[in-house]
Formats: C-alpha cells, structure tokens, sequence
C-alpha cells in the first residue's frame, strides 16, 4: 500500500465507514475535504448500523449526493407523529433491501454478532411488510384502518380473555391506536418498545386467532394474507433467528460461528418450506444465507433484491478521497 491515503481508499471499500471518518483529519491535508469525508462516513456508518431514527440527521449535508439522500429518506423512521415524508412508515420494502445489503456485509466481514441484529430486526418486523399489501401502507398508527376499531373487534381491548393477544401484545394494540395524537416524545418511546409487538399481534389476527372477530373483516384476500403471515411468524422462531438468543448469560455473549450460522439457516429453510411462499426460501438466489431474499419477496408480495446503498455511499467516500 503507497499511502495513507491509500490505506483509507481500502477501508472505505471494506465499508469501515467509521474508521474512514475518524482518520480522514489525520491524513488529509486539507481540513475541508477531510471534513466532507467525514460527514459522508458518519451518515454511511449510521446506514451500516441500521440507526433508522437518525438517518436523516446528515440529509441536508452537500456532500451527500441528493440520491443517496432520497434513498436514505426511504427507509428513515418518522420521529413524530406528522413528519414529512413518511419514510419507512409508508413502504418497508427499501428498508428490507438496506437490510439485505447489510447482513450480506456483514456475512462478507464475518461480523456475525451484527449480522444476528440484522436478522433480529428482519423478524420482528416481516408481518408488517406482509400487511403492506392491504394496509397501502406498513403500519403507519396515523392511518390505521377504521376496521382495526369495528363494533365486536378486540384489537386494543386489554384483558380480554377472548383475545388470542398476548398481555404485551394487548398493551401495544391498544397504545397503537392512540399514538399519532401524543407528543414526540411518546411516539418514540412507543416505536422503541411497542411497534414491533403490533407486529407480531396483527399476524396473530389473520394467521393463528382461534376466536377471530371483526378486526380484520376490511383485509382483502385474507387467505393469502394469512399464508404470508403464517411464514413471517414461522421465520421469526426459526433456529437461525433463535441463534441470537442461545447465549445462557444474554445476547452479548456466545457469537455463532459461521458454520454455526449455515446449518441453523439449512435447518430454518427445512422448517419454512411448508407452503407455496415458504418454498421460495430453497430458491438459490446468490445470496450468502441462499434463499432468504426469495423468502422476504414472497412474504413482501413483490420482488426484494439487496439495495446498493452501502456500496454507492462506498464509492462516493472514494471518489472524495481521490480528487
């Protein structure tokens, strides 16, 4: 390697986003250009991350190309109940590309104990994307359906004993359709602890009730809808998504290793090829986990490919770095 900042031209290419930004001051001469690597680096690690509250916290910066900025908007979580765009609020299907890319990194970086979060968030969050179909949205609490509250629905009742909703699930269902009127600050705290409960809550309405009521009589197409689910509630408890929870003493401890990380995904594809969007996951599709990005297109009910938006704010960081 010739130079330092030849040195920084790898890294950025290894997608070492931080490590970029921290030494750009270091060994770029010219404090602007260095300063412009680093607010592009800071705005690519936070992506790398998936730090969704904050990827619109480095949007207005010109460094950033408008592009990468549009696409970063896309999969941003709305800090307030009427923020403007809507961002993954209205569509997941850029977010799960981002998440695509990211466990593909990941996986290539051998970053195992990253790449379980990834797969984590994936899980938690797949019933939303299934519901997107018949929402026109993906779980945005300002646009709820009116059916959601239908005369007889138990969606929200808590203590209802009829309801096949777990208590916490109860406590979500019900705050959710409360949400968009609080302050800021209650609408964060209901996405740091609740959102992905409404999740699970709604795939248990149209997958798995055994004492169903009106709540989603208004959902078109309710078998597909519910085959869908049924999958995404299916990948969520999949020895792959398990891995992350094997630890005895908690999730920081015990990463698995990557043949860890092929058989439990080997296992998860046999136990999810149980219907038509099940099966897509024996696709071989080209990605390291074979199958997962078939498995999430069939689950969205439209084609989902890895984004390139790691690898474009890559190459941006390097062309900063070459001129």
């Amino acid at each position: 390697m010739e130079s330092a900042q030849d040195l920084l031209i790898a890294l950025a290419r290894r997608y070492s986003f931080g490590d970029v930004g921290a030494l750009a001051p270091a060994v770029l001469a010219n404090p602007v250009k260095a300063a412009q690597v680093s607010a592009v680096c800071e705005f690519g690690q936070r992506l790398l991350t998936l730090d969704a509250e904050d990827f619109a916290s480095e949007l207005d910066v010109p460094t950033i190309p408008a592009d990468l900025r549009r696409r970063a908007r896309a999969c941003h979580m709305p800090q307030t109940p009427k923020e403007q765009p809507r961002g993954a609020l209205d569509s997941l299907r850029p977010a799960y590309s981002l998440l695509l890319e990211v466990i593909r990194v990941r996986w290539d970086q051998r970053e195992l104990s990253a790449m379980m979060a990834a797969l984590h968030i994936s899980a938690e969050y797949l019933p939303l994307l299934a519901y997107e179909t018949a929402l026109g949205h993906s779980g945005d609490p300002a646009r709820w359906p009116e059916g959601l509250r239908a005369p007889g629905s138990r969606f929200g009742a808590i203590g209802d004993r009829d309801c096949d909703h777990t208590r916490s699930e109860q406590s979500a269902t019900e705050r959710t359709l409360r949400v968009a009127g609080e302050p800021g600050e209650g609408w964060r705290a209901y996405f740091d602890r609740q959102h992905s409960q409404v999740a699970g809550a709604l795939a248990t309405c149209v997958a798995k009730c055994r004492n169903p009521c009106p709540a989603i009589d208004w959902v078109p197409d309710r078998e597909n809808l519910a085959t869908r689910c049924r999958v995404a509630l299916t990948f969520a408890e999949t020895p792959l998504v398990r891995l992350r929870h094997a630890a005895p003493v908690g999730h920081g401890f015990g990463v698995p290793s990557p043949e860890e990380v092929l058989d439990a995904w080997q296992r998860s594809r046999t136990a999810l090829d149980k219907n038509g969007v099940g099966h897509q996951v024996m696709r071989r599709d080209g990605f390291p986990l074979a199958g997962l990005p078939s498995l999430f297109s069939a689950v969205a009910g439209t084609d989902l490919r890895p984004a390139r938006l790691l690898a474009d704010v890559s190459e941006h960081v390097i062309s900063l770095l070459r001129a």
